[in-house]
């Protein structure tokens, strides 16, 4: 319940920031109803948020509500795709549902909040941002 109430806490601070919420969708998760309530959780208490879903590129950006998950198998994952959209969406904050075992371009410089959202029971280390496990 900790990592409920961090997030809650995050969300509510960040009330004025322009946020978005990304999954890593290059495998099916371990726990889908987990990542699904995630979604809601962003949809109920932050409407306006983004969902962007990508493995090795984005393959949608749609309003947090409205958007069906699609998994893929092949278990490719770049981040560098959405931290650049993100950074030209002039994101303040970006949260992102991962296992954290993508990759991204080194010389990218990011310059707004990130928090990685790690639905697993073991936390690797993340390259930058904040990691949250939410198992």
């Amino acid at each position: 319940m900790r990592w409920q109430r961090a997030l809650l806490s995050l969300l509510k601070e960040r009330k004025d920031h322009s946020i978005a919420l990304a999954i890593d969708t290059s495998n099916r998760p371990e726990r889908p109803v987990l990542i699904q309530n995630i979604v809601n959780l962003f949809e109920k208490l932050r409407p306006d948020t983004l969902l962007v879903q990508a493995d090795f590129k984005i393959r949608d950006v749609s309003p947090v509500g409205v958007a069906t998950i699609k998994y893929f198998k092949h278990g490719k994952s770049s981040y560098t795709e959405v931290l650049e959209w993100a950074a030209r969406q002039k994101i303040d904050t970006l949260f992102y549902i991962t296992d954290v075992t993508g990759y991204f371009y080194e010389e990218l410089e990011v310059d707004y909040e990130v928090f990685w959202l790690v639905p697993d029971d073991y936390m690797p280390r993340v390259p930058f941002g904040k990691p949250i496990r939410v198992a």
